[in-house]
């Protein structure tokens, strides 16, 4: 029987690794734009209605066949202005960012896409498109990952090292990114706030956690003002930062072009970006950057890991 995930409700328990993050940090600090329009279902690529998930009209379309301009322009705004607007941010302040990137988004998109290389920042792969992987048979899933790695290495100019489905796996697809070979890590899991290795079908497997709890989805969730996203996140920054004093840890922020990309939403971005600037011993690092750590400081330690 081929690789199936195992659930671990223990992992490092009371005695988390240090990390021994660069320069004896405190905390490490990931910042990760979704870059997903134009990847999304729609009635022009066939899936005969319009996605809305994590706009302005994240409820008023679900089940409603059909295009949907509004929702459709939604989608756009974050394509067409909410990505130049963070991109300003980071590049303003000299802050590197991670981008999960969804192939067709960046095919359609190629001023974003080379916007993003001259910037140096690294791209995880988010799929070919915005979809539910898990409903995705495995032959569907593999052309998946491919079209998505090839994409990609013509887009941004080199193929992606990690891999974040839409929000959730599907039990083939670790084991699928193991057989394509090439990648360093996956983020596909939500339950650690340090990176830690799995063996996959014999292969030593490295996952770096993400966060859905430090993430502008809230807005699409019932939070109002940008005052009460930079409460959410620096809280969470303090605790770390507090904690990191004899346990580092890693915080990963998410963004979303369609929602943070809002004038009103970003001014609460700016708050956070100039408050973490304003602290000693963080290091703010692309993903892809983690990984490389991690492998360095704290190698593959053999099988037997929730294989």
């Amino acid at each position: 029987m081929s690789w199936q995930p195992k659930r671990d409700l223990i992992g490092y328990g009371a005695n988390p690794p240090d990390p021994k993050w660069p320069g004896g940090a405190r905390i490490a600090i990931n910042f990760v734009v979704n870059f997903e329009e134009g990847s999304e279902p729609s009635v022009q690529d066939g899936e005969g209605y319009t996605e809305t998930g994590l706009t302005e009209s994240s409820t008023s379309s679900q089940g409603l066949k059909g295009r949907d301009l509004a929702g459709e322009g939604m989608f756009e705004y974050g394509s067409r202005v909410g990505f130049w607007r963070i991109h300003r941010a980071f590049q303003e302040r000299g802050m590197p960012l991670t981008v999960f990137g969804c192939a067709l988004a960046l095919e359609r998109n190629l001023p974003a896409a080379e916007a993003i290389r001259a910037a140096g920042w690294d791209v995880c792969c988010h799929g070919w498109r915005w979809v539910r992987h898990f409903q995705l048979s495995e032959a569907e899933e593999r052309e998946h990952i491919r079209k998505a790695i090839k994409s990609l290495e013509q887009t941004v100019g080199e193929r992606p090292a990690g891999w974040y489905c839409r929000y959730g796996p599907s039990v083939n697809t670790r084991r699928l990114l193991i057989e394509e070979g090439g990648f360093t890590y996956d983020s596909d899991y939500y339950g650690e706030e340090l990176p830690f290795w799995q063996t996959v079908e014999g292969k030593p497997h490295l996952i770096v956690p993400y966060s859905l709890t430090n993430n502008d989805g809230k807005y699409a969730a019932g939070m109002v003002h940008s005052e009460q996203w930079f409460g959410l996140v620096k809280d969470a920054f303090d605790v770390l930062y507090k904690e990191g004093a004899t346990q580092p840890k890693m915080m990963s922020v998410g963004l979303h072009q369609r929602l943070i990309g809002h004038p009103a939403r970003m001014a609460g971005l700016w708050r956070f970006l100039d408050y973490v600037q304003k602290h000693e011993g963080v290091w703010v690092t692309k993903r892809l950057d983690v990984a490389k750590h991690w492998i360095a400081t704290h190698p593959y330690p053999g099988k037997g890991l929730n294989e």
